[in-house]
């Protein structure tokens, strides 16, 4: 799968901001048909950061999300500042 499909951008509505701040977790709208493990591969190389777990929820649109939370040495918030997000 070609790299600029897997991930389509980053959700920045007030529960995303809320999981950033709780949980360490953000939240990134996803193709389709991409797994687990090319979502992981590609947020560690773009943001040279180590990822916990990510979970995977595809809503009533017909969107695919990635809950992606991160490890304690890999600030969501610094990852959100880089993206603009905050």
């Amino acid at each position: 799968m070609n790299k600029k499909q897997i991930i389509k951008y980053p959700l920045s509505t007030e529960k995303s901001i809320r999981l950033m701040e709780s949980e360490n977790k953000l939240i990134f709208v996803v193709d389709k048909k991409a797994k687990r493990s090319e979502i992981k591969k590609e947020i560690e190389e773009l943001f040279n950061a180590k990822i916990v777990k990510i979970n995977l929820f595809i809503n009533i649109k017909g969107e695919k999300r990635a809950y992606i939370k991160f490890s304690d040495e890999s600030p969501a918030i610094d990852i959100a500042t880089q993206l603009g997000l905050m």
